[in-house]
């Protein structure tokens, strides 16, 4: 490294600091405008900035000043990501101090906007590609990451939101995952390794398209498949031991399949499966404080059988089951609508992971008819089919319940099964409502409702601080469980009072802490922590959260 003056030393967080123009090309060491006087000769790259030196609260109102200039919610995408790729720390500060109007951005609904055109809008590389074409040397493949990884979110992009497969292109959910990993929990974004496994897409148009940045090959699927994703998993626990590694938006033949087969094996977890239950059963918690009643008196309709709807009654059965049901007494509570018609023992084309829930009832053929039969409580949708709550399917709702409880899930918003102000009107401002991208306040009969969002950003990164900061070995249904207790205590009464069954969104980081703290007491009460139990644990987790503020890199 070049010397510098004999009164100043450099600085060294991580890596070797670079100098001159290469320091201003690092994202995770580039202050921009920021560097100081002393910096600048002891770098050298005085000369290659303007003269001012800002600080980093003038740098972000330059930074909000041209987010606002953006007239499309894309481009504010795109202006962030190119901030994300040239200035880490000022780009996380500005999610951090802007967290209600950037995650909408960085996540749903934009971020499945970005995905359709990754290939059209893509810059700079960010995470990793591994594709089948690297069967046999992953481990070699993954060595060339820098940094020491403690969380991982890895999709192979065939499920991405409610859009299908996009293929390669569906790296854009683990680039933002990861960004709210340290921007609503404090993980330090070194620590954060995005990764698409590249086996191809079966989307025809993707595939065709001239730009597509992914395999031109329809997917491999079977014991080709199987063999790369064990290759993948075991070059991860053996490079990067202690990692999280959280699946992302596998398609369902591949869910289910893959969290049983490694999450007694590896610190893993399934977030459509398992931090969607989550954050729903949240929601149904703060739901009951609205509609009365207790939760084992709830009747359950889902529209959608896939990994989120079974996730959600699972965890749901769960938290039956510890009120003191039994898991079969709580099952019955609840029911599905697939594409074919209500789950029930009668039909013979189910797939494995309905089997629990089909029940010995007659036979309807769609939700309308599922809905007036078995008159639920609650009604759920994780289908990705746009509009089908229709007014007379809510009104029904309306007509058996009092309050009745509307989740519209699916993301991003185009696919909502209704919108919030549907759900209101057709009510008559009767509903509990939550959806799974923002929807706007909404004004009924001269009452405001604030629309909760079931964003599973309330969950996973909460508790991959809490494993983090624990060094836990494994990822339990329990540490779900307490993490969606935690959320619903958070909810205060003026939440509730205006129809908001969440917390809101600037409040994530203390959130985050909350529940990383019961996550992590789950972990040192288990035996599954591999880090000695502190005195006080909250202390440990602060420990492990992430400030985006500069370092100084001149003493």
């Amino acid at each position: 490294m070049t010397s510098v003056p004999s009164n100043q030393s450099i600085h060294v967080s991580r890596r070797t600091l670079p100098r001159g123009e290469a320091i201003l090309h690092d994202p995770a060491l580039n202050k921009g405008t920021a560097f100081t006087e002393a910096e600048r000769d002891a770098l050298g790259i005085r000369g290659l900035l303007p003269p001012r030196v800002f600080t980093i609260e003038e740098q972000l109102v330059r930074v909000m000043a041209n987010f606002h200039g953006k007239t499309t919610a894309l481009e504010k995408y795109i202006f962030l990501m190119a901030l994300h790729d040239r200035n880490e720390t000022l780009y996380y500060r500005t999610l951090m101090d802007n967290l209600d109007e950037m995650m909408p951005i960085v996540y749903t609904p934009t971020v499945g906007e970005a995905c359709k055109k990754f290939a059209h809008i893509w810059r700079r590389p960010r995470g990793m590609f591994i594709s089948s074409a690297d069967r046999g040397r992953v481990k070699e493949v993954l060595r060339n990451w820098p940094d020491d990884v403690r969380t991982i979110v890895v999709t192979d992009g065939e499920r991405i939101l409610g859009l299908g497969d996009l293929g390669a292109s569906g790296m854009g959910i683990p680039i933002g995952k990861l960004s709210l990993y340290t921007a609503c929990a404090g993980v330090h974004p070194t620590h954060c390794l995005p990764i698409t496994i590249d086996v191809g897409t079966d989307n025809e148009e993707i595939r065709n398209d001239p730009v597509y940045v992914g395999l031109r090959q329809k997917r491999i699927r079977g014991e080709e498949y199987d063999a790369l994703i064990d290759e993948f998993v075991t070059a991860v626990q053996e490079l990067f031991p202690r990692a999280l590694l959280q699946f992302e938006d596998f398609g369902n033949q591949n869910a289910f399949r893959l969290l049983h087969r490694y999450r007694g094996k590896i610190c893993s977890f399934n977030d459509d499966i398992q931090g969607t239950a989550s954050v729903a059963l949240a929601g149904v918690y703060s739901a009951l404080r609205l509609t009365g009643g207790a939760l084992t008196e709830q009747r359950i309709v889902f529209l959608g059988a896939g990994e989120a709807g079974v996730g959600i009654a699972d965890l749901i059965v769960s938290a039956m089951v510890d009120a003191g049901l039994s898991a079969d007494d709580a099952r019955h509570h609840i029911f599905f609508v697939d594409s074919k018609g209500l789950v029930v023992k009668s039909r013979k084309d189910l797939q494995e992971h309905k089997l629990p829930y089909a029940h010995d009832i007659p036979f309807t053929p769609d939700l309308a008819s599922a809905v007036a039969a078995v008159k639920p409580t609650i009604l759920v949708g994780v289908s990705g089919q746009p509009q089908a709550f229709t007014q007379p399917i809510v009104e029904a709702m309306a007509k058996h319940n009092a309050r009745p409880v509307i989740f519209a899930l699916s993301n991003p918003t185009s696919k909502a099964e209704c919108t919030a102000t549907q759900a209101y009107e057709w009510t008559k401002g009767a509903c509990v409502f939550a959806s799974g991208s923002p929807f706007d306040t909404v004004e009924y009969a001269g009452k405001q409702y604030t629309p909760g969002q079931g964003n599973n950003a309330y969950i996973f990164p909460g508790v991959g601080l809490g494993v983090i900061a624990a060094g836990a070995t494994r990822v339990t249904d329990d540490m779900f469980a307490a993490a969606a207790r935690t959320l619903a205590g958070l909810v205060t009464q003026d939440r509730l009072d205006v129809g908001c069954i969440y917390p809101p969104l600037s409040s994530m980081r203390e959130t985050s802490l909350a529940i990383a703290l019961a996550v992590a007491k789950i972990a040192f009460a288990t035996g599954l922590a591999s880090v000695p139990e502190p005195g006080d644990i909250e202390t440990l987790i602060r420990s492990h959260m992430y400030e985006p503020v500069y370092q100084s890199y001149v003493r």
